[in-house]
């Protein structure tokens, strides 16, 4: 009896140092990179953080493998190498191990209820099936989850380990985002590389807009561009949709100043619904004192006119109170068909403050202005109060204000109001200040820079299209007029940037080429409002990405 247990003791022995022996022999073809290892626990994860090999791996049929009767040896893999995406991510750690890449009979699984739209939306796009919310772990899923640190929304962190996907972050729209990164890295049949991504924007503003009262675009045109700039990680798409050519959204109010090619609402919804969705923020523009056209055309009667009677193109008589109940009713009317929290009210180019003696060429304006402001009342102090007025109408729809830089004036006595944020779009028009005077006043501040950012139809002017390269290159979110970026310090007030399209010329392009046209400069924008810093790679390499991942 003694001797046989003797003999089983030796066998276990001998088995023992095998075991020490294979791990070992693993431990240096790690250190190579070639050959293979037994894992003593039978897992199948090396020494160095490499994935877990797991025998409950789902199957291409969508059976589970049977788990094998001993460990089986297992490739060593290289440190993996980080995603390349647009935009690129911030921190990639990384590791050994096969990736991920999605298989038949894999799921998408969430954390939380509130995460069912990423989750749908993520298993359709790469062919998995959607497990809805669950608790348990298997090989291959994909788990979106809220939680983790940080204070950035739109911060996530995706873990490549073990066969499977992890995406956390502190709210919706930074899980979406690591969706996206994962959408990119698989793009054509790639793998996500194992280890861990870490990311987030730099900028909370990153939007691109597109004058439709101009130019009109088809739903599906602009639900085409929310679907790109959502995978992008774009989170604003502005839409001017009023101007002196047109206004091209359905009204219950007016019925009478919209365009005969215009939205329905029921169309707009869709768009916003689509747009939300992708944590895209629509922002609404009808633009005022000037570019009011449309409205003028079925209001003669609100035209400003000089002093000679001359009237005044697109610009209504803000002397008229009839003026500003016509804009109100429409802000009021389309501020609940616009769901979310930003609006732009314009404020650009009233041709009133362009000419040399605004008070002698428009007398009308200049005694309201007196009647409210004193006898140093200004036509620039009514226009302020204009624009002021208008805020009033929006602020209690839950709105954040912006206007463009031109409509915030020098030396008046009425000041704009304290929330309004600058749309910076040029230094060219007449009473347009240096970005600093609105930053040292402690204003926020959004980059529109018609030097990079501006997609001209035509070319008007001095405007030229512009290129991704150039915008790659030259151009960050400190850089908001001309060529020269704001001093450093001002960073936190620059919130991020919008790339535009204007339709001066509209026949100039068609919707096609258009959207040809911007899609390495919307590359290349959000690119820079992720990061700002100098890109990793060259503009040729970043141009062979972007033809890589359509």
């Amino acid at each position: 009896m003694n001797q046989h247990k003797r003999r089983d003791t030796a066998q276990q022995v001998i088995r023992k140092r095998a075991v020490v022996a294979a791990a070992f022999v693993g431990t240096v073809a790690l250190g190579t990179g070639v050959g293979v290892w037994a894992s003593a626990n039978g897992d199948g994860a090396n020494a160095e953080g490499g994935a877990r090999q797991s025998s409950d791996r789902v199957s291409g049929s969508g059976h589970r493998a049977a788990p094998s009767a001993s460990p089986s040896p297992t490739p060593s893999y290289p440190l993996s190498q980080a995603p390349r995406t647009i935009p690129a991510v911030r921190s990639h750690t990384a590791a050994r191990g096969p990736g991920w890449k999605p298989q038949r009979g894999e799921r998408v699984v969430v954390s939380d209820a509130g995460l069912a739209d990423e989750g749908r939306l993520l298993a359709g796009e790469l062919g998995l099936a959607y497990g809805g919310q669950k608790n348990d772990a298997r090989a291959g899923d994909v788990r979106l989850a809220l939680g983790g640190a940080g204070g950035n929304p739109e911060s996530y962190t995706m873990t490549v380990r073990g066969g499977r996907v992890d995406i956390s972050g502190p709210a919706q729209a930074g899980v979406f985002y690591g969706t996206r990164t994962l959408k990119q890295e698989v793009h054509g049949g790639g793998t996500a590389p194992e280890g861990v991504v870490r990311d987030e924007p730099a900028k909370p503003v990153r939007g691109f807009m597109v004058d439709i009262a101009r130019k009109p675009y088809s739903e599906s045109w602009i639900e085409d561009r929310v679907r790109e700039l959502g995978d992008l990680k774009y989170n604003e798409l502005g839409l001017h949709f009023s101007d002196d050519q047109a206004f091209r959204i359905e009204s219950s109010t007016h019925p009478e100043i919209v365009s005969p090619d215009h939205l329905t609402k029921a169309q707009v919804k869709r768009i916003v619904d689509l747009a939300n969705s992708r944590h895209i923020t629509v922002v609404p523009e009808i633009d005022s004192p000037g570019h009011l056209g449309a409205v003028i055309a079925a209001h003669p009667d609100l035209q400003l006119r000089n002093a000679n009677g001359v009237a005044t193109r697109g610009a209504v008589d803000i002397s008229n109170p009839a003026a500003a109940k016509i804009v109100d009713d429409l802000l009021n009317e389309y501020a609940g068909l616009f769901t979310g929290g930003q609006w732009h009210l314009g404020g650009d180019e009233y041709q009133a403050l362009t000419v040399k003696d605004p008070q002698a060429s428009y007398p009308q304006l200049a005694a309201a202005a007196r009647r409210a402001y004193g006898s140093g009342g200004t036509v620039a102090d009514l226009t302020t109060q204009w624009l002021n007025d208008r805020a009033d109408t929006v602020r209690p729809h839950h709105k954040t204000i912006r206007a463009w830089n031109d409509g915030f004036f020098r030396g008046t006595s009425v000041q704009p109001a304290g929330d309004l944020q600058v749309a910076y779009w040029t230094g060219k028009e007449i009473g347009a200040r240096e970005p600093v005077e609105y930053l040292a006043a402690g204003r926020k501040m959004i980059n529109y820079n018609d030097e990079f950012l501006y997609y001209v139809l035509g070319q008007p002017q001095t405007f030229v299209y512009p290129t991704g390269q150039r915008i790659y290159e030259q151009w960050n979110p400190r850089v908001v007029r001309g060529t020269t970026a704001v001093p450093a310090r001002y960073d936190g007030q620059v919130l991020g940037g919008t790339f535009a399209v204007w339709g001066d010329f509209p026949n100039a392009q068609t919707q096609d080429q258009v959207a040809a046209g911007i899609r390495m400069p919307l590359r290349a924008t959000v690119q820079k409002l992720w990061d700002p810093g100098k890109p990793a790679l060259t503009w040729a390499d970043f141009q062979r990405l972007a033809g890589r991942l359509g």
